[in-house]
């Protein structure tokens, strides 16, 4: 007997709305995850209990977070889910204490570019 809810190449088809329960911001505080920002799993995360009652995409997220620290573009892609989800499902594991942001620097506080090729010249003169 086949289900309406399975699709045989596709697997299991559930739609970004029920993931995220119908919410389209991350969280209360409104976070906004750029694609290239880092998400790792916090130093000292709830217990295994808090864990056990997060959604299976929550914990799909966690586990990727755990092998290695990734951007939420690398997790959309590895998780096969919308960047859109992915963003309002870390909002949740953010607001929960399970995984900790660290936001990319921004352009202007980068080194200048000729700065970094007289350094570079420096260091082949040596």
């Amino acid at each position: 007997m086949t289900s309406q809810w399975y699709d045989a190449e596709a697997g299991p088809l559930v739609r970004p709305y029920a993931m995220t329960g119908g919410r389209t911001k991350p969280g209360p505080s409104n976070v906004r995850f750029d694609l290239i920002a880092l998400v790792v799993v916090d130093d000292d995360p709830p217990g295994r209990a808090e864990e056990d009652l997060l959604g299976p995409e929550h914990r799909a997220l966690l586990s990727l977070c755990r092998a290695e620290t990734q951007s939420v573009a690398e997790l959309a892609a590895d998780a096969d889910l919308p960047v859109g989800v992915v963003r309002v499902l870390l909002g949740d594991l953010l607001e929960s204490g399970f995984v900790r942001v660290s936001r990319p620097v921004p352009p202007a506080q980068l080194p200048d570019e000729r700065i970094l090729r007289e350094v570079i010249d420096g260091l082949r003169a040596l």
